[in-house]
């Protein structure tokens, strides 16, 4: 299950998508996110699946990525449409019994909420799959360099939240060992009540901070040793450029949105 979670990862390719300017596919996949928001009609939904599939498979990304991103969170999608179906009432009674009653207003909106979760994710991970590390930190340095003005360090907070970023399947391919090896040496994380449960992953959280740290030092003293000192002064190999393509994409985001609207307020 660890191994599943794909935010963070990078597959390298020469397609549509990841040729786009980093600075384009940060601001499509805020306003995509913006946008499941404000469907709330199949029809919108609709357009919304056919950007995401079109997106896909242009970016040449094989499904069992996609689908391996959506495993770690089938739980919480279960759980989120069981408490929408059980707690929403409204519109005509689907079922009854006892206690139990399920409206049409919930089975609605558990469907909605499910697939809005679902394409949340499919969008944020299409984003990190296609843009590499060094793009991905170019790109929100440069949204962020405005608020230079103000005072705000654009360089550094792009650098740690890249880096974060990046660390994410390292820290879970880290803590997929160290889960094995302890239980190799007698541990057990899955039976028990919550509070041994609780107990029992401090023999997995030790050793876990201890190596997060131990990294974290290591890429201080690599990045000091090339001589890193800040964004200030520093330039680039690869300048950031808006082509025909990213205008392109960021049509094809426009009407998205205006198709999204168009069907929450007028169908």
């Amino acid at each position: 299950m660890i191994k599943d979670i794909t935010l963070g990862q990078y597959i390298p390719g020469d397609s549509f998508v990841h040729k786009l300017d980093p600075r384009i596919k940060i601001l499509i996949s805020l306003i995509y996110i913006i946008n499941l928001f404000i469907v709330n009609n199949l029809k919108g939904y609709i357009f919304v699946i056919i950007f995401t599939l079109a997106a896909i498979l242009i970016s040449k990304v094989p499904f069992k990525f996609i689908y391996r991103g959506l495993k770690p969170i089938f739980v919480l999608i279960l759980i989120t449409a069981v408490l929408n179906v059980f707690m929403t009432s409204g519109g005509r009674v689907l079922f009854k019994w006892r206690f139990i009653t399920i409206y049409e207003e919930g089975l609605k909106l558990a469907i909605f909420m499910v697939v809005r979760l679902v394409f949340l994710i499919i969008g944020t991970s299409l984003l990190t799959l296609t843009t590499s590390p060094i793009e991905l930190t170019d790109g929100i340095e440069k949204l962020l360099n405005p608020l230079k003005r103000i005072g705000v360090p654009a360089h550094e907070l792009a650098m740690m939240m890249t880096i974060a970023l990046r660390f994410i399947p390292t820290l879970m391919d880290e803590t997929d060992k160290i889960m094995k090896a302890q239980m190799a040496r007698g541990a057990d994380f899955e039976s028990g009540n919550l509070l041994q449960r609780a107990k029992s992953l401090i023999p997995l959280l030790v050793p876990l901070f201890i190596s997060s740290f131990r990294r974290a030092e290591e890429l201080a003293m690599a990045m000091e040793a090339r001589c890193y000192r800040g964004g200030e002064g520093r330039t680039r190999m690869k300048q950031l450029k808006f082509e025909g393509k990213d205008l392109v994409a960021s049509l094809c985001t426009v009407a998205l949105v205006s198709l999204s609207i168009w069907s929450r307020a007028f169908v």
